[in-house]
């Protein structure tokens, strides 16, 4: 198991301080991230942490998978790697289709 947690369902007040504390009681907490918009800085409502260890991680995952705050049932569970987003999907036949749109000027 990592150490590295998803915590979803967060409540848009909930600050990296306020999570940092909350998940202090379940061991050493390495590292804290709300993930935040772009530009508006607003919370996207989902972070993660990093405990110290599995253990402590899976000790966080069995307190505070359920757990009420700001009024908001928490999911914790294990973070999964990333995934690769790419930005071009193959249309019919596995190949781009010209659309036309004009002469190209150089």
């Amino acid at each position: 198991m990592e150490s590295k947690l998803y915590v979803g369902n967060l409540s848009y007040d909930t600050t990296e301080q306020g999570l940092r504390e909350l998940f202090m009681q379940a061991g050493n907490v390495i590292s804290v991230a709300v993930i935040k918009e772009p530009g508006t800085n607003r919370s996207k409502g989902f972070g993660f942490v990093e405990m110290g260890s599995q253990s402590e991680a899976q000790k966080a995952v069995g307190m505070f998978n359920g757990y009420v705050l700001n009024e908001r049932q928490l999911t914790v569970n294990v973070a999964r790697p990333r995934e690769e987003r790419g930005g071009f999907r193959p249309q019919r036949g596995g190949h781009r289709q010209n659309r036309g749109g004009g002469k190209r000027r150089y």
